[in-house]
Parts: C-alpha cells; structure tokens; sequence
C-alpha cells in the first residue's frame, strides 16, 4: 500500500454496485475535499476476494468497474488490497496502521453497519473510539430508504437475479453496468443481419436474469447507441456454456474486437428462448427491437 503525505477523508465500506447508499457514505467524504481540502479517498478490498468472505455472495461488479465508478463519483484516490493481506490484522491494528499511519486520515466516513477488523469484530462504535486515539474523526452516514425499503447490495442482486433492471437500476443511481473487453463469438450474427458482439462474465460475478434486455451501447469516445442485449448461454449457439452478454448495436457497424465497450441495461423484454431455427431468431430479434 501506498503511504500519503496529505491529510485524506476516507469512505469505508465494499462499496459493491456503488449503489444509492455507498453514495452517501462517498458524498460526505467529497464535501470534506471542497470544506477542508482532504484528499478524497476511498478505502474497499477488491470484489474479487468477497466470494471467500460470504457465501453465495456473487459480487456485482468486478474491481475495474467499481474503481471507474468511484472516480466518476469524486473520489480521487482508491485503496482496494487483496482481502487475504489484512484478513488477520485486528481492528485496532487496522486504524493505527492503514487509516492513521498508512493512509493519513483525519476524517473517515462509512455505514451504520460498517465492520472492519479480524472476523468482523469492530463496528462503528469501536472506530469512533479509535478515532480518538488515532487522530481521525468518524462520520457515521445514515442509511438510504426508498419507499422504506433500505437500498442495499444484497436488494440489487434480488432484483438483478429477478429481471427487475428498472428497480435496480433505481437504487444503483446510474444503469447497471456491463463494461468489459470485446471478444470473439461464433459470429453468426453477422451471417442473418444483426452482427454482435460479445463481453464475458467474471467468475463469481453475479449475472442477471437470463433473457433480453434494452440496452445503451458507449464507446470510450462518448458516443452512444441504443442497442439490444441477451444475457444467458446462448441456447441457440453454444458457446461452451460459459454465461455472456451478447450485444446487438442498432445503425452502427465496426470492429470492436479487443476494445472495452460499455452496455448499460435499461429494460427487461423477456426470459431467454431456445428457437427451432436461425430463422425464428431473426423474426424475434426484429421484434425485440420493436419493444
């Protein structure tokens, strides 16, 4: 890890979809940066490593999209070590070495539920104290309710695991997001007229609800198409059973192989289906396009 030399605001938390709720939590520390010059940081083990954490987990984002993310947010600086680097150190420890040594903060801002040391030992109330000792004060943000409903990760998976993206993307704050690099497919698209392209999946990343999706396709340059999306194991054409997003990009045609789009989903149109012909694909896909 990094050492800072300038006194740092640091959001505490997983930050996992940087939903309604971790916003807050990044808020406060960028309102520290305009009121007292902190450097804006943000303290969150990389999402890869959570599947050893919790079972069944299935992270929402892999660390490249939450960092971008974070930026676009304010933060200025991201501090994101592998899990098993810290996973013994003790919650005292952890505020003395990588909040107070480390990382210089004299503002730290996190959930109500944060917890942080050895087997989750240390909560809110125990970083407050270490805050006194150490030099850093604690902002405890509230949580975020939406129809008294409390915005959370584990709310977005239920609703990204049920199709429901408009919901999702309602407590993401932004559309849910799918930016990886392009690769190669079997290319039958571009044999019946709706060439695609194609974004693999993590391991252990949760992927939505099999089925189609409105989309809207971003370059890195800006530019923007409306775009159709199946997200599943290609039940038409195998693609060795490996779960992918398959893009079809309205009025645009170019080689994107290698290069890393952005697929935001905006709506759900139906369930995946096995079609009897490539035939029948064509006359559902023009439908889709319709919805």
């Amino acid at each position: 890890m990094r050492e800072y030399t300038r006194p740092t605001a640091v959001a505490l938390g997983v930050f996992d979809g940087v939903h309604l709720g971790h916003r807050a939590v990044l808020n406060a520390v960028c309102e520290l940066y305009k009121k007292k010059g902190r450097l804006a940081c943000a303290f969150a083990f990389r999402t890869e490593n959570m599947i050893s954490v919790k079972s069944n987990y299935g992270y929402l984002y892999p660390s490249a999209v939450r960092r971008k993310i974070l930026y676009q947010a304010g933060i200025q600086h991201v501090c994101a070590p592998a899990f098993s680097s810290l996973k013994s150190m003790d919650g005292r420890t952890f505020a003395k070495e990588i909040l107070h040594r480390k990382m210089y903060a004299k503002d730290v801002c996190c959930g109500n539920n944060f917890r942080f040391g050895k087997n989750a030992s240390c909560d809110v109330h125990d970083l407050e104290q270490f805050g006194k000792w150490f030099g850093f004060r604690v902002h405890v943000i509230d949580d975020v309710m939406i129809d008294e409903i409390k915005i959370s990760s584990t709310e977005i998976r239920r609703l990204l695991q049920n199709g429901e993206i408009e919901k999702a993307n309602l407590y993401l704050g932004q559309p849910y997001q799918i930016w990886q690099e392009v690769t190669h497919g079997a290319q039958l698209g571009r044999t019946i007229g709706f060439p695609t392209i194609n974004q693999m999946f993590c391991e252990n990343q949760l992927v939505p609800k099999f089925g189609v999706y409105a989309s809207e396709t971003v370059f890195q340059n800006g530019e923007k198409f409306k775009s159709l999306t199946n997200i599943g194991i290609k039940p038409t054409v195998n693609y060795q059973g490996l779960p992918l997003a398959e893009t079809y990009i309205e009025n645009y045609s170019g080689d994107l192989y290698g290069k890393w789009v952005t697929v935001r989903l905006l709506k759900f149109i139906r369930p995946e289906m096995k079609f009897d012909s490539v035939q029948d694909l064509m006359k559902q896909m023009t439908k889709d396009l319709q919805s």
